[in-house]
């Protein structure tokens, strides 16, 4: 399984705003500190706010922070949420893909079985779990530690 970098961008993105003392940041910041194109980090920051991740601010001290607590943020459920797309082969694509031995193949469930059993370990972590390590965290993010 490969993730798109879209959802990669998102867990970075909210893994920095969660460890934030303040609990506000910009795009910029983010992509500053990860050397990531602002450009795309909007993409991803307004996909996170259309899912209710992230809320956005305006005004003066503005930016984007957690709409929920990292605890009740799951990875499993960002993941689907954000990922556009699950076919690990062919014939998993929605519209069944072209291949020739697809009705006798056996991959199909193989790799089924595999993604639910990918997605089914995201599905044991939050957000909140991710952050477990603040100090280490905040001293490669460049940020203060805050408690959790």
């Amino acid at each position: 399984m490969r993730m798109t970098l879209h959802t990669d961008y998102a867990l970075r993105m909210l893994i920095y705003v969660a460890m934030r003392p303040d609990g506000c940041c910009t795009v910029h910041d983010v992509a500053e500190t990860y050397g990531l194109s602002r450009n795309h980090l909007l993409k991803v920051a307004q996909t996170l706010n259309k899912l209710g991740y992230i809320m956005t601010v305006r005004g003066r001290t503005g930016g984007i922070r957690l709409a929920r607590s990292p605890a009740q943020i799951n990875v499993g459920a960002l993941v689907r949420a954000v990922e556009e797309d699950f076919s690990l082969v062919e014939c998993l694509q929605q519209s069944g893909g072209a291949c020739v031995i697809s009705p006798a193949c056996m991959l199909k469930s193989m790799f089924s079985e595999a993604l639910t059993a990918y997605l089914s370990v995201l599905d044991k972590y939050t957000l909140a779990d991710a952050v477990r390590n603040r100090t280490a965290l905040a001293t490669l993010l460049g940020v203060t530690p805050i408690a959790a």
